[in-house]
């Protein structure tokens, strides 16, 4: 180990900092005296044994000298190591490239493209003088100047494999990174899994302890508003001494209820808005099966929910309406109450409509169900059941009885004929009937406020108001005699939609009771239909999805398919349709594309043979697909 004097150096620096300093400062005035002056003070300290003795020894020390430390070769590796973190020393990767640093780094030099390009043309052109240039046989000069070129090309050919080596080193690496990034995403989609579980425990809590908020507000008003009407003994005496006999009427007559009375306010239906919305389906690839759950042993009817990961309502030919937690994958209850199968329904937020067979259309609390999320199917391995979506079990466990006894709201019963379409939004309910006729209903007052005959209003539609119709038109398909008469509905407001068996969309105006405008383009009965502020979307039996103007009431644009079109929703993106697959086919608007997604994508490589889709609903690209063998699958898309 070299050892310098450091405080001579330190001296002799300054000294020569000053010097220079000085001389770039008076270097203008050359009569000056100051550079003999500073270079005197140099060699007067250059003079010095200590400081001549530190140069020489300085000018004969190698650069690795002076850097060279004490320790030893294996005190400096141990020193390295202890500083290195054990899982580091146990995923070193391993270097199995044949080549130095130095040469990748003259491979990917940015002047070697340059100057190989350069080098190429300039071999062309001596290539071409060559041939050109009669040389005479064994000249050593030709031969050496063609060794040269080879010694150039293999040169250059060493540092092409060199730039390949470096880019699938390179490439390795990234999949390493993606490997990793992978991992990564799936720890965090359990994180978020988790998250949203707990989440919709305190979700189901909420809305459990705003119900009994709500129960105990309605039994203090009621015991306030008898407590009010409650008369004194002064008013008493009043009544009785009446001489026009009001007494009657008012403590009796008035008190009886009439038919047209408004609903008591424990059964009015009151929408309990989510307070939150689940997003872990939005981390899956489209296509993703989330779970499937055996919900009936019959052919699917009807099928809806309310949200991505909360309650789904399913019902079937087997004549049960069954209520599912889609978080948990397990029935939460049955609903009695319809005598026969239940051909329609809807979900929104915590209502349900369900219209079924006999001819009666109920309307049901959800939020009133006897469930705890937390109940028995978890137990106490309930953190050992893996993320909310998967399916803890083979078969759906059975859910308590009477845990949805105080569900029932009311019931409306005004058709003649089994209900095949209805829709609400708000205090606003319309349904469809075999009977040839369109509800409305106010679920306010829990009465029918208007009815419409669909065949009258074909018959007297006028072809001055552009409907283009005279009479009930036909269609040419045979199964028009079998489908439903009013296939679907959709209100808003004022406005009514509704797709009927002879092909035609009427737009209707419920202030009025009249068509506003007929759609005519299907040749076969609309199975299907939903509109937004622009346009509205039909499916049919005629094999086509149809894409209206609202503005113009021309087609915006047509999808066909090989089978009829039984079912179809849309949301913000996308267009999913059941049409007689086992597949769903789902139409992406923001990139103009068509896929299938299903059981019939993924049943494929497993061998299995998926029933056919009759049934579709989606929720900001959360799927429910329902099957005619009762198996309900759920997808993101």
């Amino acid at each position: 180990m070299l050892i310098l004097q450091s405080r001579g150096i330190e001296a002799f620096t300054r000294k020569v900092t000053t010097t220079a300093s000085h001389l770039a400062g008076h270097a203008s005035d050359p009569s000056s005296n100051h550079y003999h002056n500073a270079m005197a003070e140099v060699h007067k300290h250059l003079r010095r044994p200590g400081i001549q003795k530190s140069v020489f020894s300085m000018t004969r020390t190698t650069p690795t000298d002076l850097v060279r430390s004490r320790f030893s070769t294996a005190e400096i590796q141990y020193r390295a190591l202890s500083y290195v973190p054990d899982d580091m020393l146990q995923n070193i990767p391993e270097d199995g490239n044949a080549y130095s640093l130095f040469q990748g780094f003259q491979a990917s030099f940015p002047e070697f493209a340059e100057e190989s390009k350069r080098h190429k043309r300039k071999i062309t052109r001596g290539r071409k003088m060559l041939d050109e240039t009669p040389t005479a046989p064994g000249d050593p000069h030709h031969l050496q100047k063609l060794k040269k070129e080879r010694s150039t090309l293999m040169h250059e050919l060493e540092m092409i494999t060199i730039r390949k080596n470096m880019a699938s080193s390179e490439i390795h690496d990234i999949d390493i990174k993606i490997a990793n990034l992978a991992g990564m995403r799936r720890i965090i989609i359990d994180r978020l899994a988790g998250l949203e579980q707990e989440e919709a425990l305190l979700e189901h809590d909420v809305m459990d302890m705003e119900s009994r908020i709500e129960d105990a507000q309605t039994l203090v008003d009621e015991a306030e508003s008898i407590a009010a009407d409650t008369p004194t003994r002064s008013e008493d005496d009043d009544l009785v001494n009446d001489e026009d006999g009001e007494f009657m009427s008012k403590s009796i007559y008035e008190k009886l209820p009439s038919a047209t009375s408004t609903l008591s306010r424990s059964k009015r239906p009151k929408n309990i808005k989510r307070k939150t919305m689940p997003i872990l389906h939005e981390h899956f690839d489209p296509g993703f099966n989330i779970r499937e759950i055996k919900a009936h042993p019959d052919y699917i009817t009807a099928l809806d929910f309310d949200a991505p990961f909360g309650t789904l309502v399913t019902s079937s030919m087997d004549d049960t309406v069954r209520v599912w937690d889609l978080n948990a994958g397990r029935c939460i209850g049955l609903l009695d109450g319809h005598t026969a199968s239940v051909r329609t329904l809807q979900v929104e937020d915590n209502i349900l409509a369900t219209g079924s067979m006999d001819a009666t259309i109920r309307l049901w609390d959800l939020s009133k169900a006897h469930y705890d999320p937390q109940g028995s199917h978890f137990g106490k391995d309930e953190e050992e059941d893996g993320m909310a979506f998967e399916n803890p079990d083979d078969q759906p466990v059975d859910p308590p009885a009477g845990s949805m006894s105080d569900c029932p709201l009311f019931t409306l019963s005004s058709h003649i004929n089994e209900i095949t379409a209805l829709h609400f939004r708000g205090d606003v309910l319309v349904s469809g009937s075999a009977d040839k006729t369109i509800r409305q209903w106010d679920l306010e007052k829990g009465r029918c406020v208007q009815t419409l005959d669909v065949m009258w209003a074909a018959a007297q539609a006028s072809v001055s108001i552009g409907t283009g119709e005279g009479t009930w038109r036909q269609t040419s398909r045979p199964t028009a005699s079998s489908a439903d008469f009013v296939g679907a509905l959709q209100v808003f407001e004022s406005a009514l939609a509704c797709g009927t068996a002879d092909g035609m969309v009427r737009l209707w105006d419920l202030r009025s009771g009249q068509v506003h405008r007929s759609l005519v383009g299907h040749t076969g009965p609309v199975t299907c239909l939903q509109f937004d502020d622009m346009h509205l979307v039909t499916g049919s039996l005629d094999r086509s999805i149809r894409i209206w103007d609202l503005r113009t009431g021309s087609i915006f644009d047509a999808y066909a398919y090989d089978n009829p079109v039984t079912s179809m929703m849309f949301d913000s993106r996308r267009i999913v349709t059941a049409a007689g697959e086992d597949v769903v086919k789902v139409y992406d608007k923001a990139e103009s594309r068509q896929w299938d997604c299903g059981a019939g994508v993924t049943g494929a490589d497993g061998g299995r043979t998926p029933a056919i889709v009759d049934h579709v609903r989606v929720r900001d690209g959360y799927l429910v697909e329902g099957r005619r063998d009762g198996v309900v699958g759920v997808w993101s898309c």
